[in-house]
């Protein structure tokens, strides 16, 4: 007798249709994600009709977002968590308090009543913390400044989700004590950060060493998916959401010294519960809705795309960013995201949402998520277009200070141009200063500007990327430019525009991944230093001195090894693996 589970069968025809979708659009060079989404329309309930336990599909997609920001917040830490603060509450407040009063204005001049106005304004001020952060991490720009900004603002929008639920019943006419209800709130996420401070500090390392002396993978694995859990689901228990607890989960981990281990053994858990996210996201699509309203669902869809970017920008303004990283977060958070989906069922069950209204939400936001990944991986080259578009005069970036002016009227020649001026830039500014080399900084950060410009660096404010600010530091004079920021992206629309300005400048570009080199050795960098490769170097140096080898053996061998790029290991004479 066949044992029933009908769960089983619709995963297979989950994943199987998956499959197939994603294999076509990997022909056609199109993101996984639009493959997934593209499933859940075509086998959902308004498509082919081929899944029937859909509620169970989403509850797997939840264990997809909880692992999604575990694996996320195992890769931040509580100091970097610290510095980016202000772009969380006054990034986020800007970003959710505009969007919300906007689409309040909008909304009411179009016929709603003013609760379901606001509450429009709630669902449209969320965005995909899944999808952005996912195409962050494919992309390698989470430690970008456009990527940070993104990170903050996006958790100030999974913690303003939890009071949003709570104005829900309000807005009904439902509602209780709300004074009562926001003090508890506030009461428990102070909780929160204290028990997630002393437990990252002091009792998960211990735990995690007790666990990881035991060198058994199975149990290691198995508290450490326990540990997402009991977080997740403690932090739901208190009123917040799932996802932020899973974040604080992974936040916690991320301070002992086995975050790299723990993110292994996640990652494939990860990678299969999340694509059940994405396709019962594209499940809630009424594809006959779509098309008989096909004309305002693409007008407002774009709009939605137009005000967020504009109100992420202006967010990404007001903490001072210059504008390339403003437009750049602009572009990053322009969807609506998973949680709003969850909003609109509360609105929904309370009567504030109509089911028509609903359906034009699913559209918007649906249709919204698909461009992600197009925006997303082509932000830098619509920034581009957009900048070029600025007149030169009103562009921050490209606005020079009195005192700059004067500072760059000096005649430089056989000079240095150092872009960015993070940890690498310091110590090449420091080298540089040593050894009497005439240099200049570009940096697109104003308070690291003001405050070096006042210890007497000849540091100027300006975003390399454009023409005038290359010429402004005579780049046709200058000897060397050194490009040493950590966004690949940017790095390569710099040396593109030096080289349209000088073909004979020795440009070294510094990058983090070996895998980076050849293209940016073919957009004309003469050298690429990337930071995993120089850090094999330096480890087989020491051990090669632990081995007695002498220096200048270690540094000939260094040097060969640079020359080459690594095919020194398959056939020199130095190939320490004969």
């Amino acid at each position: 007798m066949a044992i029933e589970f009908p769960l089983l069968k619709d995963i297979i025809i989950l994943l199987s249709s998956s499959i197939g979708v994603i294999l076509v659009l990997n022909k056609l060079k199109l993101p996984s994600i639009i493959g997934l989404l593209a499933t859940g329309i075509l086998i959902g309930p308004y498509g082919l009709k081929l899944i029937n336990a859909i509620h169970e599909v989403e509850l797997l997609s939840e264990i997809g977002i909880v692992l999604l920001l575990f694996v996320i917040g195992m890769e931040f830490s509580l100091r970097q968590l610290y510095a980016i603060g202000a772009t969380v509450f006054i990034g986020g407040l800007v970003q959710v308090g505009l969007t919300v009063f906007i689409t309040f204005l909008l909304s009411y001049w179009f016929g709603f009543t003013w609760e379901a106005s606001v509450f429009l304004g709630f669902l449209f001020s969320l965005s995909s913390t899944a999808i952005v952060l996912n195409l962050l991490q494919t992309n390698n720009a989470m430690s970008s400044p456009h990527g940070k900004n993104a990170l903050g603002i996006l958790i100030f929008q999974d913690i303003i989700v939890v009071p949003m639920m709570l104005l829900t019943p309000i807005l009904a006419g439902q509602g209780g004590n709300l004074e009562l209800a926001l003090l508890a709130l506030f009461l428990k996420s102070i909780l929160v950060v204290l028990g997630t401070y002393i437990s990252a500090r002091f009792i998960a390392p211990k735990l995690l060493f007790l666990i990881a002396r035991t060198k058994n993978k199975e149990l290691f694995l198995m508290f450490t998916i326990a540990l997402c859990f009991v977080i997740s689901y403690l932090s739901s228990q208190m009123g917040l959401s799932l996802a932020l607890g899973a974040f604080l989960a992974g936040l916690i981990i991320s301070e002992s010294d086995y975050s790299q281990q723990a993110t292994s053994a996640i990652l494939p858990f990860r990678e299969f519960f999340g694509s059940f996210f994405y396709v019962s996201i594209g499940m809630l699509m009424d594809v006959s809705f779509f098309i008989q309203h096909f004309l305002p669902i693409i007008g407002i869809a774009l709009l939605v795309f137009v005000l967020k970017s504009l109100i992420a920008l202006l967010a990404a303004l007001v903490l001072k960013y210059n504008i390339r990283t403003s437009i750049l977060t602009g572009l990053m958070l322009f969807q609506v995201g998973e949680f709003a989906f969850i909003l609109s069922k509360v609105g929904i069950q309370y009567g504030i949402l109509t089911p028509i209204a609903n359906q034009y939400f699913l559209s918007i936001s649906i249709l919204t998520m698909l461009f992600t990944p197009f925006i997303i991986n082509h932000s830098h080259a619509i920034c581009n277009w957009i900048l070029l578009r600025f007149p030169s005069k009103t562009n921050p970036s490209i606005a020079l200070l009195d005192e700059e002016k004067k500072m760059i009227e000096e005649d430089r020649n056989n000079h240095l141009i150092i872009i960015g001026y993070g940890m690498n830039g310091k110590n090449l500014a420091l080298a540089a200063k040593k050894s009497g080399i005439d240099y200049v900084i570009l940096e697109i950060n104003a308070e690291t500007v003001k405050r070096e410009r006042a210890l007497g660096e000849p540091i100027l404010f300006g975003d390399a990327v454009h023409e005038h600010i290359l010429e402004t530091v005579a780049l046709e004079k200058a000897r060397v430019v050194v490009i040493a920021i950590s966004d690949p992206q940017a790095s390569k629309a710099i040396l593109v525009k030096i080289r349209s300005l000088s073909t004979n400048v020795h440009v070294l570009v510094r990058t983090r991944y070996v895998s980076e080199i050849a293209p940016l050795l073919a957009l004309g960098a003469n050298e690429v230093i990337p930071e995993e490769f120089e850090t094999s170097i330096e480890i087989f140096s020491r051990v090669l001195g632990n081995y007695l080898i002498p220096l200048d053996e270690i540094e000939q061998i260094s040097n060969a090894i640079r020359s080459n790029n690594y095919e020194i290991f398959h056939h020199s004479k130095f190939n320490l693996f004969k």
